[in-house]
Formats: C-alpha cells, sequence, structure tokens
C-alpha cells in the first residue's frame, strides 16, 4: 500500500490492540505534556482506515513500534532502545506468521522471528517453529545449533543500519520507513494528520462525595440501591500522616496524606442492591466541619496535567481489600490470612488493634475487587483537612448512574 497521509490518534500504550482508535483515547496535548515528562503514552498511526503502527513511548527514552500488514494484522514489534551515537537502535525486531485467521486471533503463531542487534552491530536471528501445542515442527536434522534446537545465525553488519533518529514529539515521520517492511511505501513526503480529541474536563474530579454517604435509596448501573453508612471504628493516628494501601502490599501500593494525631471516626459507605452488598467507599473524618472543596491525594511525582479524561492516580488494590492506617504501621505477612482476609470472607471490616508499638489499622473489602480506586481529601474553608475518603466507584457520586 503506498501512502501520502497519516492520521494520528493518542492513548494509553495498547500494543495488542487493533482497531482505527483507541478505546481510551488522550489529546494531543496530554500525550505531548506526557512525552516531556517522560511518561508512557501511545500514539497510532493509520491510513484509508486501516492501522499501519502503534508508537509506545516507554520510560528511559524507550520505543517499541508495533506494525500491522495489509490485512490489519499485527505482524512485528520493534523495540528501540537510546544508542551512544544519540540515535535509536532498532535493538531487537520480531516477527510472527500465522497459518490463518483463527490462529492469529488466539494469537498461535506459527513462526517467530527475531532478531537481534547489539550496540557494535553483532546480529543474532532466532527462527522459532510451533505446531500443536506448540511443538517444533521442522526436522531435527534441520536444527542449527544451540542447546534449545532454535535455528540460530549470527554475524556482524554496520550498526548505521539499525538506527533511526529519535523523534521530538509529533515527528512520526521517523518511524515511516519501517512501514515497508510491512508492504507499506510512504511517499516523498508524508502528512501526518492528528485525529481530534477533545481534552474535555480533563482528570477525575470528585464530585457529591458527601452523597456516598447520605443514607437511603440511589441509582445505580444495576438498579435501584440503599446506601448504608456504618461506622468501623476509631483508627488511632500517632504519627501525623495517615495512610492508604492494600494491607497486603503495604509500602507498595500506599498513599499518604498530613493529618492531625488522635483517634478518629472510619465510616463505611454500603450500597445495598439486589444483587447483595458492597463497600461503596470509606472515610477517615478528622474534623466535624463540612469539606469546602476536594482534591485528589498525590505522591510527589504524580502530575494531573498527565492524566487524559476522566483519569485518577489512586491507590492499588491486589488482595480486594484496602485498609486506612498509620503510616508507621507494619503487618506480619504470616498473620494476613486469619487475621484479615479470612474474617473480610464473612464481614465488611475488620479491625487490626494497636500493640505497644504500633497503631491501629482498620481495613475492609475493596469495593468489586483488585483494581484502583481514587482517594479524595477533604479541606474545610481554612485549608485543613476534614476528612479522606476512598471511592471504590460502586456508583456515581454525584447520583448519577
Amino acid at each position: 500500500m503506498i501512502f501520502e497521509s497519516l492520521d494520528v490518534s493518542y492513548g494509553e500504550m495498547w500494543g495488542s490492540y487493533q482497531g482505527l482508535t483507541h478505546p481510551d483515547p488522550m489529546s494531543r496535548a496530554v500525550a505531548a505534556r506526557r512525552h516531556a515528562a517522560g511518561t508512557d503514552y501511545a500514539a497510532l498511526l493509520s491510513a484509508r482506515e486501516r492501522p499501519l503502527a502503534v508508537l509506545e513511548y516507554w520510560p528511559r527514552r524507550m520505543w517499541r513500534v508495533y506494525l500491522f500488514d495489509d490485512r490489519s494484522w499485527r505482524m512485528q514489534m520493534i523495540d528501540l532502545t537510546p544508542h551512544g551515537t544519540g540515535m535509536l537502535l532498532a535493538h531487537r525486531n520480531t516477527r510472527w506468521q500465522f497459518s490463518d485467521a483463527q490462529e492469529y486471533a488466539s494469537g498461535k503463531w506459527e513462526v517467530q522471528e527475531t532478531t537481534t542487534v547489539s550496540a557494535d552491530g553483532q546480529v543474532e536471528v532466532r527462527s522459532e517453529f510451533a505446531g500443536p501445542r506448540g511443538a517444533a515442527t521442522e526436522p531435527l536434522h534441520a536444527r542449527s545449533s544451540g542447546p534449545s534446537g532454535v535455528p540460530v545465525r549470527r554475524f556482524a553488519a554496520p550498526v548505521e543500519g539499525f538506527l533511526c533518529p529519535v523523534p521530538e514529539f509529533g515527528d512520526w515521520q521517523v518511524f515511516a520507513p519501517f512501514l515497508a517492511q510491512q508492504g507499506h511505501e510512504p511517499a516523498t513526503t508524508v502528512v501526518l494528520a492528528d485525529v481530534s480529541v477533545d481534552e474535555g474536563s480533563g482528570p477525575l474530579r470528585a464530585t457529591g462525595i458527601e452523597q456516598l454517604f447520605s443514607p437511603g435509596a440511589c441509582d445505580t448501573t444495576d438498579g435501584p440501591a440503599v446506601v448504608e453508612p456504618v461506622d468501623a471504628g476509631l483508627l488511632r493516628i500517632t504519627s501525623g500522616r495517615l495512610a492508604i494501601a492494600d494491607p497486603g502490599w503495604i509500602g507498595e501500593t500506599s498513599r499518604t496524606v498530613a493529618v492531625p494525631r488522635g483517634e478518629f471516626p472510619v465510616t463505611l459507605s454500603l450500597l445495598r442492591t439486589t444483587r447483595g452488598a458492597g463497600v461503596a467507599a470509606a472515610r477517615v473524618t478528622f474534623l466535624d466541619s463540612p469539606p469546602r472543596e476536594w482534591e485528589m491525594a498525590l505522591r510527589p511525582d504524580e502530575d494531573l496535567g498527565l492524566l487524559g479524561e476522566g483519569q485518577f492516580y489512586g491507590v492499588g488494590v491486589d488482595t480486594g481489600t484496602a485498609a486506612f492506617m498509620d503510616a508507621t504501621r507494619t503487618v506480619s505477612e504470616d498473620r494476613l490470612d486469619e487475621d484479615l482476609f479470612i474474617p473480610l470472607d464473612s464481614q465488611f471490616t475488620v479491625e487490626l488493634p494497636s500493640t505497644e508499638r504500633e497503631p491501629n489499622l482498620i481495613a475492609f473489602r475493596a469495593g468489586q475487587g483488585d483494581g484502583s480506586y481514587p482517594v479524595w481529601i477533604g479541606r474545610t474553608d481554612d485549608g485543613q483537612v476534614g476528612c479522606v475518603v476512598v471511592d471504590f466507584q460502586l456508583h456515581a457520586a454525584d447520583g448519577g448512574e
């Protein structure tokens, strides 16, 4: 296919995606800010309603390029790393062959060829052949070398043939020569046309958080429901820092907020539907004054300007459980099942009492389970932290569906 122009759209990294638009797109402005910050994003190059390449920008100035053939099949993956010349080196180039559309859809390649290039031009080409259940199909006498029996060729080549310039943001013509490897021929001058995506209202906003704890009927995507606030006990803060985390991954998932010292009430918002009940949100209240404004709990290296429409930085959950605790609190891993996870099978919340040296911990089920959830800081008129809420997003905080 010969092309003179390319349509460009942006989104999160999505190498396995196939299509003309990203299911979770971002505006060009957000992608540009991510590029400047060294944060990952992806650009999709397409022409004549066909995907040609997905360009993924990785941290540490690395790139990954996925190439598509005329059938819109993703047939090739190229990893590019910074080279001493100031350019990018096509360090690893993997190609696949598929026997038919069904095998392609299931990801079962027939042949995989991987070319690896070192910084000084040493090249290694490995060809793997797979049959039913991954069995090698080539005759044993055809296998070249190596203990695995995978055919391998090694040779030296001028490294210049594997280099390309480092692109400035939007300079995607840099990658146009790679498209020829899948039979797409670029014109002498390739025109880039951005697919317009409205930046919208930006990152997720805290709207109607108070309603999450207002008892009574509400509507959800599962139909009518009832909100029931439940007292989960008093949380003891000794260090002046509240931590919100998955108790199975304290430190790795924790988000911390500077708060007063003392004992403060924890409230759960239970959402009861015809399918059962779940924890929709959890709150620690530090002051009786109602919040005047809400802000997302951020780590020092997080920038709201790098988030797309409706996105957020949140607390990660990998055990289906979240917890409030003092930032100094630790948990014995060999006691987690008996003290926390097993009790939470039959109840919504569990408290790990304070020890002689440590404050207590209050854990609770995390909405629908594993995932990432926004944490909101409610500030009073004079800027003090009035409360901290983790929203498990079982229903819209603004009362909508």
